[in-house]
């Protein structure tokens, strides 16, 4: 019997601490509550499809990404989590390494004298010359660090849009995946769009209060740029010019998925990634900040994350879905965006080891074509 009581009491004794450490262990967030939109999954214009299931993989060994993408001079350049810009051939096939920013390189464009632009997660807003010269444009707005640039965009007159995804989860905060599921965990409204200019090294906010904010895309006039907010499952329209300047909207609402990066392709056509589909415990416990810390303190592999589901589509200034294109079985996945050229259509990754095309032979758009 003393056995049996000694091994009830250390029972008991476990349950209490369990349960002190699930309601009372300090966690990095502070859970904001809001009102997640009902999703309404793959419905619509976004009806489940195997469009991917096409894709050509181009092998990129050793690295992790592509993150983003860009177009100079017939080749693809590609940012990966490794810190490398590398290179890929369309004409040969070759995939070289360029230039390693020592630092974590997402979104990247170039400039009219053919500067590569790098948001780079780590150090801030980067040129890269033709030479593979590496400077740092910004890296402060307003006497604060940018501790998350995610994607950039450059206007014709030469000003560099791009976002700092999180003010408060560094993107050092354990890396930029981490970081990422922090902030959309806490809902806090950290995220921003900042503006610099290169003419006189100013860098200015343009927006705030972003839930993770992320993607960056300009239209091909300059007029405005679309934006995408991850953790609130929207797309919003910031116009530049005209009698709306300064002034923003919201152009696309609960998507079935976490947007990520947003591409100008052809046709006025701009392309977005869903990195991962919505997450029911996300959703269902978005009023609910303090059971939210409670998933927090779980370990990290019953935490939520993003799902493997193959998934971008096109939309028009206006919000309105052109295309979507999916693979249900992931075979590459976490999808951030889209590069698109006269034949392909070049797919990138936060967490796949290569890189992915499909012949644009296989799209049907609505509305105006090529």
């Amino acid at each position: 019997m003393n056995l049996k009581n000694s091994i009830k009491k250390t029972g008991i004794f476990f349950l209490l601490l369990l349960s002190l450490y699930m309601l009372f262990w300090p966690v990095p967030i502070d859970p904001v509550p809001w009102q997640a939109p009902y999703d309404k999954g793959l419905t619509g214009k976004f009806k489940a499809n195997d469009s991917l299931s096409n894709l050509e993989i181009i092998m990129v060994p050793d690295l992790t990404g592509p993150e983003d993408l860009a177009l100079s001079n017939n080749e693809i350049f590609a940012s990966t989590r490794e810190g490398w810009i590398i290179k890929y051939n369309q004409q040969t096939g070759a995939v070289t390494k360029w230039v390693n920013t020592q630092g974590s390189p997402l979104g990247i464009t170039f400039d009219k004298k053919n500067n590569l632009i790098v948001a780079d997660a780590y150090l801030g807003l980067l040129k890269i010359s033709p030479n593979g010269q590496i400077s740092v444009l910004t890296k402060m707005v307003n006497g604060d660090e940018i501790r998350y640039a995610d994607d950039v965009d450059v206007t014709k007159s030469g000003k560099i849009i791009f976002s700092d995804a999180s003010t408060k989860f560094s993107a050092k905060f354990g890396g930029t995946y981490n970081a990422s599921l922090l902030d959309i965990a806490e809902h806090g409204g950290h995220g921003r769009i900042l503006v610099y200019d290169p003419s006189d090294n100013t860098t200015k906010v343009l927006m705030d209060n972003l839930n993770f904010a992320n993607g960056v895309a300009l239209d091909k006039e300059s007029n405005f740029f679309l934006t995408t907010e991850t953790g609130s499952y929207q797309i919003h329209k910031y116009w530049l010019k005209g009698d709306k300047a300064g002034s923003s909207e919201i152009i696309i609402n609960n998507l079935p998925g976490f947007p990520d990066n947003i591409v100008r392709g052809q046709n006025g056509r701009f392309w977005v990634g869903l990195v991962s589909p919505r997450s029911k415990i996300i959703d269902a416990l978005s009023n609910f900040p303090k059971l939210r810390k409670v998933v927090q303190r779980l370990p990290e592999f019953l935490r939520p994350s993003a799902t493997y589901y193959s998934h971008v589509f096109a939309l028009d200034e206006d919000g309105n879905v052109l295309i979507t294109l999916q693979d249900p079985i992931g075979k590459y996945h976490t999808n951030t965006g889209a590069l698109e050229t006269d034949q392909w259509l070049y797919i990138s990754s936060l967490q796949s080891k290569n890189l992915a095309r499909l012949s644009k032979k296989y799209l049907n758009f609505e509305g105006k074509d090529d």
